[in-house]
This record gives structure tokens, C-alpha cells and sequence, in this order.
């Protein structure tokens, strides 16, 4: 039976780029950096939760060919990756502020969700990055949130 997830990757142009606005500004740490040779694997995890860990990979071999390599870095800085990390806070507004002032520009302002309170930023890639203060208790969808969320 699976037990959690330990890994998992977000697309990035340039490691050390990422390194500067994942650690540097957001607060994660480096949990592994090591030359393969072939690749660099370089993850990060918060402090709070060092088993949870983000690999920092830039789109190429040995996981992508050159053409698929292209595709994702276009797709990636279009946005069009989808989100790449939604990350929790206790206190949403309070981190948005924390944020704003490294200099981490935002697309979303803290906002009131059924879900709890939300924001929303991109990374240095194009990389949609949310930052959600979850609800207390058990969360009720309304009818009028799901028409507003889907435009």
C-alpha cells in the first residue's frame, strides 16, 4: 500500500535561478544536490516538512528528448503547465505580505475561497505557484463558486 508521496518535480529554466526564488525568497532548503554526470539532481523540501521534496529539473535527458525538452520549456513558460505546487500557510495574508516585501510578485491578492484563503504567484518560469490558508473543517462547494471558478 502506498505511504505518501516523496517526490515530485517542477520544470525549471535555470537551477540556480531556482534555487534564489525557491530557497532564497519562498523558504524551502536543499535537501539533495548532486552531479549525476548526466543531469544535476537538485531537490528542495520546506523545513516543516523534509520528507515532501521538490526536484528542481530542467526539461531534457535523460526524462526528455531535445523536441520534447523545447515543448516543455515553451508550454512551462507560457503558464501552461498547470499549477506546479499548491502550498499551505496559516495565515495566507500574513505570507503574501512576507512574500511581496522579498519581492515575489503575485497574480492573485489573498482571496476568501469555500476552500479557505487563497493567493496565487508564478516563479521565475512561468511555474503557477498557489499559496492557500486552508478552511477549519469540512469544505461545502456552492453552486454560484463552481460557476464563478469556471468563468
Amino acid at each position: 500500500m502506498l505511504t505518501g508521496i516523496s517526490h515530485h518535480t517542477v520544470y525549471v529554466l535555470d537551477q540556480e535561478e531556482a534555487l534564489a526564488f525557491y530557497c532564497g525568497k519562498l523558504g524551502f532548503e536543499i535537501t539533495s544536490d548532486v552531479d549525476l554526470g548526466f543531469m544535476r539532481w537538485l531537490t528542495i523540501a520546506l523545513p516543516s516538512e523534509p520528507g515532501r521534496q521538490i526536484m528542481l529539473e530542467v526539461p531534457g535527458p535523460p526524462f526528455a528528448d531535445d523536441d520534447t525538452a523545447a515543448q516543455l520549456r515553451d508550454l512551462m513558460t507560457k503558464g501552461a503547465l498547470g499549477a506546479a505546487a499548491i502550498l499551505t500557510a496559516d495565515d495566507c495574508r500574513a505570507t503574501y505580505e512576507e512574500l511581496r516585501a522579498k519581492g515575489v510578485e503575485f497574480t492573485e491578492e489573498p482571496t476568501e475561497q469555500p476552500y479557505g484563503i487563497d493567493c496565487a504567484l508564478r516563479d521565475p518560469f512561468g511555474n503557477h505557484v498557489r499559496i492557500t490558508q486552508p478552511a477549519a473543517g469540512p469544505v461545502e462547494v456552492r453552486d454560484e463558486d463552481m460557476q464563478r471558478w469556471q468563468g
